[in-house]
């Protein structure tokens, strides 16, 4: 298993960033000041995108892996990767999303705490309701890591 960090036509990895975040002029408002890292175990299988918030937070604005791989380690992986890669240049990571039992348990298990609601963010974001599963999105949860611990 190999992690890079994508310097150039970050663009290429659309279809896996669009499994995170479904609306594309979304992602555009992130990738381009943000650090895209690569999963590759023979071929790809995760990316996340990382982005400076101010001098002492940065934010993990998008992961995901392909849904073949999910539940393999590899978004574990990928962001037990970014938490050391980080370590010395922020305090804090935050991350926001749904309101979805399996990937707030799963930020959890990654060692992230619940910080705060922003109410109606999905609504008053996107273009169109967004679903994870039967259950609409409606509030981002924000989570939070302090990156020394």
């Amino acid at each position: 298993m190999r992690i890079e960090k994508i310097i150039e036509n970050k663009k290429q990895f659309l279809d896996l960033l669009l499994l995170a975040d479904e609306q594309e002029n979304m992602i555009d408002k992130y990738l381009p000041g943000g650090e895209l890292f690569a999963l590759y175990d023979d071929d790809l299988k995760s990316v996340c995108v990382v982005v400076q918030i101010n001098s002492k937070t940065c934010e993990l604005k998008n992961i995901a892996t392909y849904e073949i791989y999910q539940g393999k380690g590899y978004g574990s992986a990928l962001i037990n990767f970014i938490f050391d890669f980080y370590k010395n240049d922020y305090k804090t990571m935050l991350v926001g999303t749904g309101e979805t039992p399996t990937i707030l348990s799963f930020y959890e298990s990654c060692g992230f705490e619940i910080s705060y609601r922003l109410k109606n963010f999905f609504i008053d974001n996107y273009d169109h309701p967004i679903f994870e599963g039967d259950i609409q999105l409606v509030d981002m949860i924000y989570l939070k890591k302090n990156l020394g611990e």
